[in-house]
């Protein structure tokens, strides 16, 4: 599937700026994990690189989404770190965004793909894009 060219719903995220792959906060509801994970499976499998964006504030999330989430992250990382080349945070609060960015090297070592913080969506779009020209896309 080329999600550039033939039109993909999506129920967790944004495809309209594709490869800009930005998360819908109003999805992220109990039990979302599932269509969350037939999204990510659906990206893995068109093969072409993304970048994914999260914008705050996002909401909580329940223990089970996050358990369910984390295995699907877990046995499918290095697929996964082959198409996304970054997860960029928006995180207009200058405290909570050096709070991402203390703990990215964590995460990328866990994903396997490097994470950004920064403040504003545009700067988010801007970075995911140089990243994206980086390899070629």
């Amino acid at each position: 599937m080329n999600l550039s060219h033939e039109p993909m719903t999506s129920a967790v995220f944004d495809l309209s700026e594709f490869p800009l792959v930005i998360a819908r906060n109003d999805a992220i509801a109990p039990g979302y994990a599932v269509a969350w994970e037939q999204d990510m499976n659906a990206l893995l499998k068109s093969g072409e690189h993304f970048v994914l964006l999260f914008v705050s504030p996002r909401p909580e999330e329940t223990h089970e989404d996050r358990k369910q989430r984390g295995l699907w992250l877990k046995a499918n990382r290095d697929a996964l770190s082959q198409v996304c080349k970054a997860l960029i945070t928006v995180e207009p609060d200058e405290r909570e965004r050096e709070e991402s960015k203390a703990g990215a090297a964590a995460i990328s070592k866990a994903f396997g793909i490097p994470l950004e913080a920064v403040a504003t969506l545009d700067d988010a779009k801007q970075i995911g894009r140089q990243l994206l020209s980086e390899t070629g896309d």
